[in-house]
């Protein structure tokens, strides 16, 4: 696995040059049945490349590149990894690639709870339960709860039980007016941050349904008492990364996070799931944390003492 202390998910990593603009994309999906060559030309325009640009990278000529993305040729399956490796694009998108020109998909897609998945199962608990007494949470693509830890669980208490019902959005569920966004200290600065983040995920990954929730999102309603300014940043903290300050009983409590990825993943749902872990941003945060998982549970209702 790979650790990035960095606010992004798992996100594109380009070899070679890079998009020159971070203007909104315009490039439509293509349909559910695009040929290859429509699918190829897609990407190429998603990643703002020219057919010069990415024949140059692909070390292919611009003559050849056009003919496959007019369908006069058809790409063999080694030149398709080679394109989309160039071009970054995601295991899902390269099986659809390779099906498209009539090859059998690469990579393997089963459901996280698939048996086979079992040892992953068993790394991402172990990563979650190792943070304790601070909180990690694992999520899908769409940013839908795949596991958490005893820590992330008790940040989340008192929230209307409706809110943790499967499947979990973790970005509704934080942004969302009658969710988590009330116990958001710097809610516009958490906001702003989170929205730049969904932005390069779609960005990457050409993803319909993460561009659909990027505008679900950005058209929930604000709060009535929501501060019109960032909070500050956590003590020690300025201009290093957005912390993530949470109202708690216990008081203000400052997190920053970094996001743990599968190296090398060859199978789309791992290549898919990220781990998002916080530290942390100050002492009395960590005391409160730790103060917290000594403390036991409470008995169930009904339960004789002890």
């Amino acid at each position: 696995m790979t650790s990035q202390v960095m606010p992004l998910p798992p996100a594109c990593r380009y070899r070679g040059r890079m998009p020159t603009s971070s203007a909104p994309l315009t490039v439509p999906a293509p349909p559910p049945d695009a040929p290859v060559g429509t699918l190829l030309r897609h990407w190429r325009q998603h990643r703002r490349w020219s057919q010069q640009d990415l024949a140059a990278e692909a070390e292919v000529s611009t003559r050849h590149l056009s003919c496959l993305e007019t369908g006069r040729a058809l790409p063999s399956r080694e030149m398709l990894l080679r394109l989309s490796e160039r071009l970054a694009v995601p295991l899902r998108e390269r099986n659809r690639l390779l099906t498209a020109a009539g090859y059998a998909p690469m990579y393997r897609e089963r459901a996280w709870s698939d048996p086979a998945l079992q040892p992953a199962h068993a790394v991402v608990q172990q990563v979650l339960s190792a943070h304790e007494p601070f909180p990690a949470l694992a999520v899908d693509r769409h940013w839908h709860l795949v596991a958490m830890n005893r820590a992330a669980g008790a940040l989340l208490a008192g929230l209307d039980a409706h809110w943790l019902q499967p499947p979990v959005n973790v970005l509704r569920l934080s942004l969302h007016p009658q969710a988590l966004a009330p116990r958001i200290a710097n809610l516009p600065a958490w906001r702003a941050h989170l929205f730049e983040r969904l932005a390069h995920q779609v960005q990457a990954s050409g993803d319909p349904g993460l561009a659909a929730l990027l505008q679900e999102l950005q058209a929930l309603p604000r709060l009535t008492d929501e501060p019109a300014a960032a909070a500050a940043p956590a003590q020690g903290l300025p201009a290093l990364a957005v912390p993530l300050q949470l109202h708690s009983p216990a008081g203000l409590l400052s997190f920053i996070s970094t996001v743990t990825v599968f190296g090398t993943p060859v199978e789309v749902t791992l290549s898919e799931l990220a781990i998002e872990a916080f530290f942390p941003a100050d002492e009395a945060t960590a005391a409160v944390l730790r103060a917290l998982a000594d403390t036991p549970p409470p008995a169930p209702a009904g339960a004789p003492p002890g």
